[in-house]
């Protein structure tokens, strides 16, 4: 029988913070190398042109709906390791990732099918006509790349869940140096190879996907740390009891983090009716907090390999303390961003593009992005802590009413009803964010509480 395993003494908040700092700054290099993938993205489509700039935004958000299915059903992975490594169960590790691949694979085919076929999405989300063609043409071209991030994010999983973060940050910053020059190749024409603009754009994230899964894979394969889970052992066929269980757990893990991705795409989407200077401006305001976004993001999937160690091991206070410390850390991260979009929003808004118009509204709407960064930061490690519990249901369903109860319909209203366009789609990202904040905060407290009680008793 599973006790709360309380220490005989409470581990200072120092030795906590510095424990899960050191399983954090590893993946925020990885993570922003990641989102700087985007960036490079944005930048080399807003030097081509303000047509290619604003198919690539609208095709890079219909893609970001793929790539948040993708990881919130692989987030399952590392809370399930994580949880097998704290009750000393690293033999179990492998077969569960081998079985973590197949769902990886199946997933992955899946979003390259849907992220082909996305034009009835264009049409319904009334995307300017002048768009569509080449947002198709990227979104088809990034399509083939699906598989390979449902692959590394399974490899990232295995890794992350046993406390081994480094390869996130090397096969993330991989990633970012390939990008610029294959991106470039391919959008602009070199090498006696045509340029193909938004198409190209495209291919090349394809391209530089394939590249990370194979050199994620290759290390899992031969480093000695990962010889106690023998991820790579042996074949095994698809089973479905253990593919059923990482389902379960990662659709409602997924769902959670749709939710607030798919506000923020959404709204993209939806600003794609006001045309190409909103949609550009709207672009870098989102992209640069994105970016930020990857520090208290790193933060929470640290503080899920603290909580779900802790919690395998039995040790619930240690697991709700090492909650708590993740969630203070994450104010720090968003003390320092807030403060890098107050002060330096047109600074910003100018390394992206030279459109006097883009610019203006960019650098207007990152001050928006400033407002939002605590409540951000909170929601996020507050779910990572969550995660490391396998506490999803409640979770999922929080977040649904904070997103689409709270932020869509007051942005919509505010952005469309009371005509204040993109300020008011982003003053509904501020409510939707707060209040998730709040809820999932709410949740993580009152189990804590209930956990003392029960050890009261």
């Amino acid at each position: 029988m599973t006790t709360l395993g309380m220490p005989t003494a409470q581990p200072r908040w120092r030795d906590e913070l510095r424990a899960t700092l050191r399983l954090a700054l590893p993946l925020m290099v990885g993570q922003l190398s990641a989102i700087g993938m985007n960036v490079i993205d944005t930048v080399l489509a807003g030097h081509y042109n303000a047509q290619t700039m604003a198919a690539v935004a609208v095709g890079t958000n219909v893609w970001a709906l793929a790539l948040i299915a993708t990881i919130g059903i692989m987030m399952a992975l590392p809370a399930s390791v994580a949880q097998l490594v704290g009750a000393g169960e690293k033999a179990r590790v492998g077969e569960l990732f081998r079985q973590g691949l197949w769902l990886a694979l199946g997933f992955g085919l899946l979003m390259l099918i849907a992220v082909r076929n996305a034009e009835p999405l264009l049409r319904l989300m009334r995307i300017d006509p002048a768009l569509v063609a080449d947002t198709l043409k990227f979104l088809r071209a990034i399509s083939w790349g699906a598989p390979a991030l449902a692959g590394y994010f399974a490899l990232r999983g295995l890794s992350e869940g046993m406390a081994l973060t480094r390869p996130t940050m090397y096969f993330g910053f991989l990633g970012l140096v390939l990008l610029g020059p294959i991106g470039y190749t391919l959008m602009y024409g070199a090498f006696g190879l045509p340029a193909l603009g938004a198409e190209g754009s495209g291919m090349a994230t394809a391209i530089v996907l394939w590249l990370q899964f194979g050199a994620f894979a290759l290390y899992v394969a031969t480093r000695r740390h990962y010889r106690a889970a023998a991820p790579f052992a042996r074949f095994d066929p698809p089973r479905w009891a253990p593919i059923g269980a990482l389902l379960s757990l990662g659709v409602q893990m997924g769902t959670a983090l749709m939710m607030e991705g798919g506000l923020f795409v959404s709204a993209a989407l939806l600003l794609g009716s006001l045309g190409a200077t909103v949609v550009d401006g709207h672009q870098i305001a989102v992209n640069f907090a994105s970016a930020t976004f990857m520090l208290p993001l790193a933060l929470a999937m640290a503080t899920t390999v603290r909580v779900g160690h802790a919690a395998g091991a039995g040790q619930m206070s240690s697991a709700y303390f090492a909650g708590y410390v993740g969630i203070g850390a994450s104010l720090g991260t968003a003390l320092l961003s807030c403060a890098v979009m107050a002060l330096l929003p047109h600074v910003i808004a100018g390394l992206y593009t030279n459109d006097t118009a883009v610019a203006g509204l960019a650098a207007h709407l990152l001050l928006f992005a400033a407002v939002f960064q605590f409540s951000d930061g909170i929601q996020a490690t507050a779910n990572g802590a969550l995660r490391g519990l396998k506490d999803t249901t409640v979770p999922m369903l929080l977040t649904l009413l904070a997103y689409w109860g709270v932020g869509m319909p007051l942005g919509w209203g505010l952005c469309f009803r009371a005509g204040l366009g993109a300020p008011g789609m982003w003053i509904g990202l501020i409510g939707g964010l707060t209040a998730a904040a709040a809820l999932l905060l709410a949740r993580f407290a009152h189990l804590a509480r209930r956990a003392r009680l029960h050890a009261a008793t």
